[in-house]
Protein backbone atom coordinates (compact mmCIF):
# COMPACT_ATOMS: atom_id res chain seq x y z
CA UNK A 1 0.00 0.00 0.00
CA UNK A 2 1.10 3.68 -0.87
CA UNK A 3 2.50 5.24 2.39
CA UNK A 4 0.48 9.05 2.97
CA UNK A 5 2.68 10.96 1.11
CA UNK A 6 3.05 8.91 -1.76
CA UNK A 7 -0.92 8.09 -1.51
CA UNK A 8 -2.04 11.38 -1.22
CA UNK A 9 0.31 12.65 -4.44
CA UNK A 10 -1.48 9.82 -6.64
CA UNK A 11 -4.73 10.90 -5.64
CA UNK A 12 -3.78 14.73 -6.43
CA UNK A 13 -2.56 13.56 -10.14
CA UNK A 14 -5.63 11.05 -10.60
CA UNK A 15 -7.95 13.53 -9.78
CA UNK A 16 -6.84 16.02 -12.17
CA UNK A 17 -6.51 13.41 -14.78
CA UNK A 18 -10.44 12.49 -13.70
CA UNK A 19 -11.07 16.12 -13.60
CA UNK A 20 -9.52 16.78 -17.33
CA UNK A 21 -11.54 13.53 -18.42
CA UNK A 22 -14.66 15.30 -17.21
CA UNK A 23 -14.17 18.69 -18.93
CA UNK A 24 -13.37 16.94 -22.50
CA UNK A 25 -16.41 15.22 -21.58
CA UNK A 26 -18.72 17.80 -21.64
CA UNK A 27 -17.14 19.21 -24.47
CA UNK A 28 -18.08 15.89 -26.13
CA UNK A 29 -21.68 16.34 -25.33
CA UNK A 30 -21.85 19.26 -26.53
CA UNK A 31 -20.09 18.76 -29.52
CA UNK A 32 -22.68 15.64 -29.98
CA UNK A 33 -25.50 18.03 -29.94
CA UNK A 34 -24.03 20.76 -32.24
CA UNK A 35 -21.72 19.19 -34.41
CA UNK A 36 -21.49 22.14 -36.93
CA UNK A 37 -20.62 24.26 -33.83
CA UNK A 38 -17.02 22.21 -32.85
CA UNK A 39 -14.94 20.90 -35.95
CA UNK A 40 -11.88 19.69 -35.35
CA UNK A 41 -8.94 18.94 -37.59
CA UNK A 42 -7.88 15.03 -36.89
CA UNK A 43 -4.70 13.66 -38.17
CA UNK A 44 -4.88 9.74 -38.09
CA UNK A 45 -1.29 9.22 -38.38
CA UNK A 46 -0.79 11.70 -35.47
CA UNK A 47 -2.99 9.52 -33.81
CA UNK A 48 -0.71 6.38 -34.74
CA UNK A 49 2.16 7.77 -33.40
CA UNK A 50 1.29 9.39 -30.00
CA UNK A 51 1.84 6.24 -28.30
CA UNK A 52 5.18 5.66 -29.95
CA UNK A 53 6.68 9.56 -28.64
CA UNK A 54 5.28 8.65 -25.18
CA UNK A 55 7.12 5.39 -25.24
CA UNK A 56 10.40 6.93 -26.19
CA UNK A 57 9.82 9.88 -23.95
CA UNK A 58 9.70 7.12 -21.03
CA UNK A 59 12.72 5.55 -22.41
CA UNK A 60 14.99 8.56 -21.17
CA UNK A 61 13.64 8.56 -17.97
CA UNK A 62 15.89 6.69 -15.48
CA UNK A 63 14.62 3.66 -14.31
CA UNK A 64 15.03 4.52 -10.54
CA UNK A 65 12.08 7.25 -11.07
CA UNK A 66 9.54 5.06 -10.77
CA UNK A 67 6.66 7.44 -10.13
CA UNK A 68 7.51 9.64 -13.05
CA UNK A 69 7.11 6.90 -15.22
CA UNK A 70 3.96 6.22 -14.15
CA UNK A 71 2.60 9.78 -14.48
CA UNK A 72 4.03 9.94 -18.01
CA UNK A 73 2.89 6.70 -19.36
CA UNK A 74 -0.86 7.29 -17.42
CA UNK A 75 -0.62 10.94 -19.18
CA UNK A 76 0.40 9.56 -22.63
CA UNK A 77 -2.79 7.18 -22.82
CA UNK A 78 -5.18 9.63 -21.53
CA UNK A 79 -3.58 12.07 -24.05
CA UNK A 80 -4.58 9.08 -26.88
CA UNK A 81 -8.10 8.34 -25.34
CA UNK A 82 -8.97 12.23 -25.23
CA UNK A 83 -7.62 12.46 -28.90
CA UNK A 84 -9.32 9.48 -30.41
CA UNK A 85 -12.60 10.93 -29.05
CA UNK A 86 -12.61 13.60 -31.29
CA UNK A 87 -12.78 10.86 -34.21
CA UNK A 88 -16.28 10.03 -32.61
CA UNK A 89 -17.08 14.37 -32.66
CA UNK A 90 -16.26 14.77 -35.85
CA UNK A 91 -17.95 11.35 -37.36
CA UNK A 92 -20.20 11.65 -39.86
CA UNK A 93 -23.12 8.99 -39.55
CA UNK A 94 -24.67 9.63 -43.25
CA UNK A 95 -21.52 9.10 -44.71
CA UNK A 96 -20.80 5.28 -45.61
CA UNK A 97 -17.30 5.75 -47.41
CA UNK A 98 -13.84 5.87 -45.01
CA UNK A 99 -13.19 9.12 -43.34
CA UNK A 100 -10.19 10.92 -42.05
CA UNK A 101 -8.20 9.38 -45.04
CA UNK A 102 -4.32 10.07 -45.49
CA UNK A 103 -2.11 8.28 -47.97
CA UNK A 104 1.37 9.07 -47.64
CA UNK A 105 3.89 8.04 -50.03
CA UNK A 106 7.33 7.15 -49.23
CA UNK A 107 10.15 7.05 -51.74
CA UNK A 108 12.19 4.04 -51.91
CA UNK A 109 15.93 5.84 -50.99
CA UNK A 110 17.81 3.28 -53.59
CA UNK A 111 15.04 3.26 -56.12
CA UNK A 112 13.59 7.41 -57.16
CA UNK A 113 10.67 5.96 -58.99
CA UNK A 114 9.60 3.48 -56.13
CA UNK A 115 7.65 3.80 -53.49
CA UNK A 116 5.54 2.58 -50.87
CA UNK A 117 2.07 3.85 -49.24
CA UNK A 118 0.48 3.67 -46.06
CA UNK A 119 -3.38 4.44 -46.55
CA UNK A 120 -5.51 5.47 -43.35
CA UNK A 121 -8.92 5.79 -42.97
CA UNK A 122 -11.99 5.56 -40.40
CA UNK A 123 -15.37 3.89 -40.61
CA UNK A 124 -17.97 2.88 -38.45
CA UNK A 125 -16.93 -0.47 -38.21
CA UNK A 126 -13.22 0.51 -36.83
CA UNK A 127 -14.92 3.86 -34.98
CA UNK A 128 -15.36 1.65 -31.79
CA UNK A 129 -12.22 -0.69 -31.84
CA UNK A 130 -10.29 2.27 -31.66
CA UNK A 131 -11.89 4.05 -28.92
CA UNK A 132 -12.17 0.70 -26.97
CA UNK A 133 -8.51 0.37 -27.55
CA UNK A 134 -7.39 3.71 -26.08
CA UNK A 135 -9.64 3.54 -22.99
CA UNK A 136 -8.50 0.13 -22.02
CA UNK A 137 -4.80 1.03 -22.48
CA UNK A 138 -5.37 3.88 -20.02
CA UNK A 139 -7.59 1.45 -17.58
CA UNK A 140 -4.42 -0.95 -17.82
CA UNK A 141 -1.71 1.47 -16.96
CA UNK A 142 -4.08 2.88 -14.37
CA UNK A 143 -4.78 -0.94 -12.86
CA UNK A 144 -0.99 -1.90 -12.80
CA UNK A 145 -0.34 1.61 -10.80
CA UNK A 146 0.78 -1.02 -7.71
CA UNK A 147 1.45 -3.97 -9.36
CA UNK A 148 4.52 -4.31 -11.41
CA UNK A 149 7.40 -3.72 -9.34
CA UNK A 150 10.03 -5.35 -11.69
CA UNK A 151 11.11 -3.51 -15.35
CA UNK A 152 8.48 -1.30 -14.60
CA UNK A 153 9.84 1.22 -17.54
CA UNK A 154 9.46 -1.93 -19.98
CA UNK A 155 6.45 -3.05 -19.10
CA UNK A 156 4.62 0.43 -20.14
CA UNK A 157 6.38 0.96 -23.22
CA UNK A 158 5.24 -2.18 -23.94
CA UNK A 159 1.45 -0.95 -23.16
CA UNK A 160 1.97 2.19 -25.76
CA UNK A 161 3.93 -0.09 -28.25
CA UNK A 162 1.25 -2.38 -28.44
CA UNK A 163 -1.72 0.36 -28.31
CA UNK A 164 -0.36 1.83 -31.62
CA UNK A 165 0.10 -1.34 -32.97
CA UNK A 166 -3.43 -1.90 -32.37
CA UNK A 167 -4.28 1.35 -33.57
CA UNK A 168 -3.04 0.78 -36.68
CA UNK A 169 -4.50 -2.36 -37.61
CA UNK A 170 -7.72 -0.55 -36.59
CA UNK A 171 -6.85 2.30 -39.21
CA UNK A 172 -5.00 0.67 -42.35
CA UNK A 173 -6.58 -0.10 -45.76
CA UNK A 174 -3.71 -1.75 -46.73
CA UNK A 175 -3.60 -5.67 -47.34
CA UNK A 176 -0.23 -5.83 -46.71
CA UNK A 177 0.54 -3.21 -43.70
CA UNK A 178 -2.37 -4.47 -42.28
CA UNK A 179 -0.80 -8.22 -42.29
CA UNK A 180 2.46 -6.88 -40.64
CA UNK A 181 0.68 -4.68 -37.92
CA UNK A 182 -1.65 -7.73 -37.29
CA UNK A 183 1.08 -10.23 -36.60
CA UNK A 184 3.63 -7.25 -34.56
CA UNK A 185 0.93 -7.35 -31.94
CA UNK A 186 1.93 -10.55 -30.82
CA UNK A 187 5.59 -9.10 -29.93
CA UNK A 188 4.32 -7.12 -27.05
CA UNK A 189 2.11 -9.93 -25.79
CA UNK A 190 4.44 -12.40 -25.70
CA UNK A 191 6.97 -10.30 -24.09
CA UNK A 192 4.17 -9.44 -21.35
CA UNK A 193 3.32 -13.05 -20.51
CA UNK A 194 7.01 -14.20 -20.62
CA UNK A 195 8.07 -11.57 -18.39
CA UNK A 196 5.51 -10.57 -16.09
CA UNK A 197 3.30 -13.56 -16.25
CA UNK A 198 2.44 -15.01 -12.59
CA UNK A 199 3.47 -18.85 -12.86
CA UNK A 200 5.81 -21.24 -14.02
CA UNK A 201 3.93 -22.02 -16.83
CA UNK A 202 4.10 -18.58 -18.63
CA UNK A 203 7.21 -19.53 -20.94
CA UNK A 204 4.80 -22.28 -22.31
CA UNK A 205 1.91 -20.23 -22.51
CA UNK A 206 3.89 -17.40 -24.30
CA UNK A 207 5.01 -19.71 -26.49
CA UNK A 208 1.16 -21.39 -27.46
CA UNK A 209 0.51 -17.95 -27.79
CA UNK A 210 2.77 -16.88 -30.55
CA UNK A 211 3.25 -20.46 -32.59
CA UNK A 212 -0.56 -20.71 -32.91
CA UNK A 213 -1.48 -17.21 -34.24
CA UNK A 214 1.66 -17.13 -36.25
CA UNK A 215 1.53 -20.80 -38.04
CA UNK A 216 -2.50 -19.52 -38.73
CA UNK A 217 -1.53 -15.87 -40.28
CA UNK A 218 0.87 -18.11 -42.73
CA UNK A 219 -1.85 -18.76 -44.89
CA UNK A 220 -3.48 -15.42 -44.74
CA UNK A 221 0.17 -13.65 -45.81
CA UNK A 222 0.00 -16.48 -48.90
CA UNK A 223 -3.19 -15.39 -49.62
CA UNK A 224 -1.82 -11.31 -49.60
CA UNK A 225 0.80 -12.12 -51.58
CA UNK A 226 -1.38 -14.24 -54.49
CA UNK A 227 -3.41 -11.07 -54.68
CA UNK A 228 -0.15 -8.72 -55.20
CA UNK A 229 1.12 -11.27 -57.57
CA UNK A 230 -1.92 -11.38 -59.68
CA UNK A 231 -3.59 -8.17 -59.17
CA UNK A 232 -0.82 -5.89 -58.39
CA UNK A 233 -2.25 -3.94 -55.77
CA UNK A 234 -2.94 -4.73 -52.07
CA UNK A 235 -4.95 -1.72 -51.60
CA UNK A 236 -8.30 -2.59 -49.68
CA UNK A 237 -10.32 0.35 -51.63
CA UNK A 238 -9.20 -0.56 -55.12
CA UNK A 239 -9.28 -4.11 -54.20
CA UNK A 240 -13.30 -3.25 -52.91
CA UNK A 241 -14.27 -1.40 -56.41
CA UNK A 242 -12.36 -2.60 -59.27
CA UNK A 243 -11.14 -6.39 -58.40
CA UNK A 244 -13.58 -9.25 -59.45
CA UNK A 245 -12.18 -12.79 -57.75
CA UNK A 246 -13.65 -15.59 -59.38
CA UNK A 247 -15.43 -18.44 -57.30
CA UNK A 248 -12.78 -20.65 -57.55
CA UNK A 249 -10.17 -17.63 -55.59
CA UNK A 250 -12.60 -16.41 -53.47
CA UNK A 251 -12.87 -19.97 -51.97
CA UNK A 252 -9.19 -20.22 -51.75
CA UNK A 253 -8.67 -16.85 -50.31
CA UNK A 254 -11.52 -17.42 -47.96
CA UNK A 255 -10.21 -19.91 -46.15
CA UNK A 256 -6.53 -18.33 -46.08
CA UNK A 257 -7.88 -15.66 -44.43
CA UNK A 258 -10.42 -17.63 -42.32
CA UNK A 259 -7.45 -19.52 -40.92
CA UNK A 260 -5.62 -16.67 -39.59
CA UNK A 261 -8.41 -14.85 -37.97
CA UNK A 262 -10.12 -17.84 -36.66
CA UNK A 263 -7.44 -18.72 -34.67
CA UNK A 264 -7.84 -14.68 -32.78
CA UNK A 265 -11.30 -15.31 -32.27
CA UNK A 266 -10.54 -17.86 -31.18
CA UNK A 267 -12.75 -20.94 -32.58
CA UNK A 268 -12.92 -24.97 -32.33
CA UNK A 269 -10.28 -26.23 -32.72
CA UNK A 270 -7.71 -23.37 -32.39
CA UNK A 271 -8.54 -22.44 -29.15
CA UNK A 272 -6.35 -23.57 -26.72
CA UNK A 273 -3.93 -21.22 -26.63
CA UNK A 274 -6.39 -18.33 -25.05
CA UNK A 275 -7.26 -20.23 -21.60
CA UNK A 276 -3.52 -20.84 -20.92
CA UNK A 277 -2.02 -17.31 -21.91
CA UNK A 278 -4.92 -15.47 -19.86
CA UNK A 279 -3.95 -17.71 -16.86
CA UNK A 280 -0.82 -16.93 -16.87
CA UNK A 281 -1.03 -13.46 -17.93
CA UNK A 282 -0.76 -10.29 -15.47
CA UNK A 283 -3.92 -9.16 -15.03
CA UNK A 284 -3.66 -6.07 -17.68
CA UNK A 285 -1.97 -8.22 -19.95
CA UNK A 286 -5.53 -10.46 -19.83
CA UNK A 287 -7.56 -7.33 -19.69
CA UNK A 288 -6.28 -6.25 -23.17
CA UNK A 289 -5.97 -10.49 -24.58
CA UNK A 290 -9.55 -10.49 -23.95
CA UNK A 291 -10.74 -6.87 -24.40
CA UNK A 292 -9.23 -6.02 -27.99
CA UNK A 293 -6.82 -8.94 -29.05
CA UNK A 294 -9.78 -11.27 -29.53
CA UNK A 295 -11.31 -8.45 -31.52
CA UNK A 296 -8.84 -8.40 -34.25
CA UNK A 297 -10.27 -11.73 -35.73
CA UNK A 298 -13.84 -10.88 -35.87
CA UNK A 299 -12.48 -7.17 -37.12
CA UNK A 300 -10.82 -9.02 -39.86
CA UNK A 301 -13.86 -10.98 -40.73
CA UNK A 302 -15.81 -8.10 -41.06
CA UNK A 303 -13.10 -5.88 -42.86
CA UNK A 304 -11.79 -8.16 -45.75
CA UNK A 305 -13.77 -12.00 -45.38
CA UNK A 306 -16.73 -10.45 -45.63
CA UNK A 307 -16.72 -7.64 -48.16
CA UNK A 308 -13.67 -9.02 -50.76
CA UNK A 309 -15.18 -12.59 -50.63
CA UNK A 310 -19.05 -12.15 -50.79
CA UNK A 311 -20.00 -15.71 -52.69
CA UNK A 312 -17.62 -17.60 -50.74
CA UNK A 313 -18.60 -16.33 -47.75
CA UNK A 314 -22.47 -18.25 -48.33
CA UNK A 315 -20.41 -20.96 -49.29
CA UNK A 316 -18.68 -21.04 -46.37
CA UNK A 317 -21.12 -19.90 -43.91
CA UNK A 318 -22.57 -23.60 -42.64
CA UNK A 319 -18.64 -24.28 -41.29
CA UNK A 320 -19.08 -21.19 -39.97
CA UNK A 321 -22.28 -21.81 -37.96
CA UNK A 322 -21.08 -25.47 -36.76
CA UNK A 323 -17.71 -24.47 -35.65
CA UNK A 324 -19.41 -21.43 -33.82
CA UNK A 325 -22.15 -23.42 -32.02
CA UNK A 326 -19.44 -26.23 -31.61
CA UNK A 327 -17.96 -23.21 -29.79
CA UNK A 328 -20.81 -21.82 -27.61
CA UNK A 329 -21.78 -24.99 -25.81
CA UNK A 330 -18.20 -26.51 -25.76
CA UNK A 331 -16.54 -23.94 -23.80
CA UNK A 332 -19.55 -22.68 -21.63
CA UNK A 333 -19.91 -26.49 -20.37
CA UNK A 334 -15.90 -26.33 -20.00
CA UNK A 335 -16.38 -23.09 -17.77
CA UNK A 336 -18.62 -25.03 -15.65
CA UNK A 337 -15.72 -27.27 -14.37
CA UNK A 338 -12.99 -25.11 -13.96
CA UNK A 339 -11.34 -24.68 -10.82
CA UNK A 340 -9.20 -21.69 -11.59
CA UNK A 341 -10.98 -17.75 -11.27
CA UNK A 342 -8.93 -16.55 -14.29
CA UNK A 343 -9.59 -20.15 -17.03
CA UNK A 344 -13.63 -19.72 -16.13
CA UNK A 345 -13.56 -16.42 -17.89
CA UNK A 346 -11.35 -17.58 -20.57
CA UNK A 347 -13.66 -19.84 -21.69
CA UNK A 348 -16.51 -17.42 -21.42
CA UNK A 349 -14.86 -15.00 -23.29
CA UNK A 350 -14.63 -18.05 -26.45
CA UNK A 351 -17.86 -18.66 -25.77
CA UNK A 352 -19.19 -15.06 -26.30
CA UNK A 353 -16.50 -14.20 -29.08
CA UNK A 354 -18.28 -17.07 -31.19
CA UNK A 355 -21.75 -16.02 -30.92
CA UNK A 356 -20.67 -13.04 -32.33
CA UNK A 357 -19.43 -14.98 -35.29
CA UNK A 358 -22.64 -16.17 -35.48
CA UNK A 359 -24.11 -12.76 -36.17
CA UNK A 360 -21.45 -11.69 -38.44
CA UNK A 361 -22.71 -14.81 -40.70
CA UNK A 362 -26.42 -13.54 -40.61
CA UNK A 363 -25.62 -11.83 -43.81
CA UNK A 364 -28.11 -8.35 -42.59
CA UNK A 365 -27.60 -5.84 -40.89
CA UNK A 366 -29.47 -6.71 -37.72
CA UNK A 367 -26.89 -9.54 -36.73
CA UNK A 368 -23.70 -7.21 -38.01
CA UNK A 369 -24.68 -4.15 -35.62
CA UNK A 370 -25.31 -6.86 -32.91
CA UNK A 371 -21.87 -8.48 -33.47
CA UNK A 372 -20.28 -5.20 -33.41
CA UNK A 373 -22.05 -4.20 -30.22
CA UNK A 374 -21.37 -7.49 -28.57
CA UNK A 375 -17.94 -6.93 -29.42
CA UNK A 376 -17.70 -3.48 -27.67
CA UNK A 377 -19.58 -5.10 -24.54
CA UNK A 378 -17.38 -7.63 -24.17
CA UNK A 379 -14.60 -5.42 -24.32
CA UNK A 380 -16.08 -3.77 -20.91
CA UNK A 381 -17.52 -6.86 -19.84
CA UNK A 382 -14.92 -9.67 -19.91
CA UNK A 383 -12.04 -6.64 -18.63
CA UNK A 384 -13.81 -5.75 -15.98
CA UNK A 385 -14.06 -9.40 -15.11
CA UNK A 386 -10.50 -9.84 -15.23
CA UNK A 387 -9.92 -6.85 -13.28
CA UNK A 388 -12.12 -8.41 -10.41
CA UNK A 389 -9.75 -11.14 -10.46
CA UNK A 390 -6.74 -9.11 -10.62
CA UNK A 391 -8.33 -7.14 -7.09
CA UNK A 392 -8.31 -10.42 -5.18
CA UNK A 393 -5.50 -11.90 -6.50
CA UNK A 394 -3.22 -8.40 -5.23
CA UNK A 395 -4.78 -9.73 -1.82
CA UNK A 396 -4.24 -13.04 -1.73
CA UNK A 397 -2.06 -14.26 -4.05
CA UNK A 398 -4.26 -17.42 -5.33
CA UNK A 399 -7.22 -17.91 -8.21
CA UNK A 400 -8.17 -20.98 -6.95
CA UNK A 401 -11.91 -21.08 -5.58
CA UNK A 402 -11.75 -23.47 -3.15
CA UNK A 403 -10.23 -20.80 -0.77
CA UNK A 404 -12.58 -18.16 -1.50
CA UNK A 405 -15.61 -17.57 -0.11
CA UNK A 406 -18.11 -15.18 1.79
CA UNK A 407 -15.87 -11.96 0.47
CA UNK A 408 -19.30 -9.91 0.67
CA UNK A 409 -18.03 -9.97 4.73
CA UNK A 410 -14.98 -7.58 4.03
CA UNK A 411 -15.63 -6.51 0.64
CA UNK A 412 -18.84 -5.32 0.20
CA UNK A 413 -18.03 -2.70 -2.69
CA UNK A 414 -16.29 -5.62 -4.26
CA UNK A 415 -18.84 -8.13 -4.23
CA UNK A 416 -21.66 -5.14 -5.65
CA UNK A 417 -19.31 -4.51 -8.99
CA UNK A 418 -18.77 -8.23 -9.38
CA UNK A 419 -22.67 -8.52 -9.19
CA UNK A 420 -23.10 -6.14 -11.65
CA UNK A 421 -20.92 -7.80 -14.58
CA UNK A 422 -21.82 -11.36 -13.29
CA UNK A 423 -25.44 -9.86 -14.33
CA UNK A 424 -23.82 -8.08 -17.57
CA UNK A 425 -22.16 -11.55 -18.85
CA UNK A 426 -25.00 -13.30 -18.67
CA UNK A 427 -26.83 -10.76 -20.89
CA UNK A 428 -29.24 -9.25 -18.51
CA UNK A 429 -31.83 -7.12 -19.79
CA UNK A 430 -30.47 -3.41 -19.23
CA UNK A 431 -26.82 -4.30 -19.64
CA UNK A 432 -24.92 -3.89 -23.21
CA UNK A 433 -24.42 -8.04 -23.60
CA UNK A 434 -28.24 -7.79 -23.85
CA UNK A 435 -29.03 -5.50 -26.70
CA UNK A 436 -25.71 -7.19 -28.78
CA UNK A 437 -26.71 -10.94 -27.85
CA UNK A 438 -30.64 -10.12 -28.94
CA UNK A 439 -29.40 -8.15 -32.25
CA UNK A 440 -27.60 -11.02 -32.47
CA UNK A 441 -29.91 -13.38 -32.27
CA UNK A 442 -32.70 -11.63 -34.07
CA UNK A 443 -30.46 -11.57 -37.41
CA UNK A 444 -29.40 -15.23 -37.14
CA UNK A 445 -33.38 -16.04 -36.89
CA UNK A 446 -33.68 -14.79 -40.17
CA UNK A 447 -30.87 -16.87 -41.81
CA UNK A 448 -30.92 -19.78 -39.49
CA UNK A 449 -33.59 -20.74 -37.20
CA UNK A 450 -31.89 -24.10 -35.60
CA UNK A 451 -28.20 -22.28 -35.47
CA UNK A 452 -30.13 -19.58 -33.30
CA UNK A 453 -31.94 -22.16 -30.83
CA UNK A 454 -28.54 -23.39 -30.34
CA UNK A 455 -26.80 -19.91 -30.07
CA UNK A 456 -28.65 -19.24 -27.28
CA UNK A 457 -28.30 -21.99 -25.03
CA UNK A 458 -24.92 -19.95 -24.54
CA UNK A 459 -27.40 -17.65 -22.67
CA UNK A 460 -28.71 -20.38 -20.49
CA UNK A 461 -25.14 -22.06 -19.46
CA UNK A 462 -23.85 -18.45 -19.17
CA UNK A 463 -26.69 -18.34 -16.09
CA UNK A 464 -24.81 -21.59 -14.87
CA UNK A 465 -21.78 -20.69 -14.34
CA UNK A 466 -21.57 -17.28 -14.27
CA UNK A 467 -23.82 -17.04 -10.95
CA UNK A 468 -22.17 -20.04 -9.55
CA UNK A 469 -18.88 -18.89 -9.91
CA UNK A 470 -20.19 -15.85 -8.14
CA UNK A 471 -22.15 -17.62 -5.19
CA UNK A 472 -18.75 -19.81 -4.40
CA UNK A 473 -16.75 -16.52 -4.27
CA UNK A 474 -19.21 -13.90 -2.25
CA UNK A 475 -21.43 -15.89 -0.26
CA UNK A 476 -20.92 -18.64 2.48
CA UNK A 477 -19.11 -18.75 5.41
CA UNK A 478 -15.50 -16.60 5.23
CA UNK A 479 -12.77 -19.18 5.15
CA UNK A 480 -9.48 -18.60 7.35
CA UNK A 481 -6.85 -20.19 5.84
CA UNK A 482 -3.75 -18.44 7.22
CA UNK A 483 -1.84 -19.42 3.72
CA UNK A 484 -4.34 -18.34 1.66
CA UNK A 485 -6.78 -15.84 2.33
CA UNK A 486 -5.18 -13.82 5.12
CA UNK A 487 -7.52 -11.20 6.81
CA UNK A 488 -4.79 -8.95 7.75
CA UNK A 489 -5.02 -7.75 3.99
CA UNK A 490 -8.17 -8.14 3.29
CA UNK A 491 -9.50 -5.08 2.32
CA UNK A 492 -12.57 -3.39 0.13
CA UNK A 493 -11.59 -1.78 -3.53
CA UNK A 494 -9.57 1.34 -3.22
CA UNK A 495 -9.94 4.55 -5.12
CA UNK A 496 -7.84 3.72 -7.57
CA UNK A 497 -9.89 0.62 -8.57
CA UNK A 498 -13.14 2.46 -8.01
CA UNK A 499 -11.81 4.44 -11.17
CA UNK A 500 -10.48 1.66 -13.05
CA UNK A 501 -14.08 0.44 -12.99
CA UNK A 502 -16.37 3.37 -13.30
CA UNK A 503 -15.90 3.59 -16.78
CA UNK A 504 -16.20 0.25 -17.96
CA UNK A 505 -19.50 0.47 -15.57
CA UNK A 506 -20.92 3.47 -17.12
CA UNK A 507 -20.14 1.86 -20.86
CA UNK A 508 -21.97 -1.29 -19.94
CA UNK A 509 -25.22 0.84 -18.54
CA UNK A 510 -25.34 3.91 -21.82
CA UNK A 511 -25.11 0.85 -24.20
CA UNK A 512 -27.17 -1.26 -22.37
CA UNK A 513 -30.32 1.78 -21.92
CA UNK A 514 -29.08 3.78 -25.07
CA UNK A 515 -27.48 1.42 -27.47
CA UNK A 516 -28.27 4.09 -30.66
CA UNK A 517 -25.22 5.98 -29.69
CA UNK A 518 -22.97 3.05 -31.21
CA UNK A 519 -25.33 2.14 -33.70
CA UNK A 520 -26.35 5.38 -35.47
CA UNK A 521 -22.72 5.37 -36.68
CA UNK A 522 -22.68 1.99 -38.03
CA UNK A 523 -25.82 2.27 -40.13
CA UNK A 524 -24.33 3.63 -43.26
CA UNK A 525 -20.74 1.56 -42.65
CA UNK A 526 -23.15 -1.63 -42.61
CA UNK A 527 -25.36 -1.07 -45.42
CA UNK A 528 -21.75 -0.10 -47.83
CA UNK A 529 -20.49 -3.20 -46.27
CA UNK A 530 -22.99 -5.45 -47.33
CA UNK A 531 -24.06 -3.97 -50.93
Amino acid sequence: MFNSVNSLGFNLYINSIYSMFFKISVGFILSVLYKNIFIFNINLFFLLILPIIGSIIIGFIPSANKNLIKETGLFISALVFLYSLLLWINFDNSVCKFQYTENMKYLYPWDSESYTSIILGVDGVSLFFILLTTLLIFLCILASWCNIHSHLKEYIICFLVLESLLLGVFMTLDLLIFYVLFESTLIPMYIMILIWGSRERKIRAATMLFIYTLFGSIFMLAGIIYIYWVYNSTDYNILLSSVNFSYYEQKLLWLAFFLSFATKVPMLPVHIWLPEAHVEAPTSGSVILAGILLKLGTYGFLRFSLPLFGEANFYFAPLVYTISVLGVIYTSLTAIRQTDFKRIIAYTSVAHMNIVMIGLYSFNTIGLSGSILQSVSHGFVSSALFLIIGVVYDRFHTRLIKYYSGLVHIMPLYSVIFLFFTMANIALPGTSSFVGEFLILAGSFRENTTVTFLGATGMILGGAYSLWLYNRIVYGNLKKDENYLNLKYSYDINRREFYVFMPLILGTIILGIYPNILLQSLDASLLNLLF
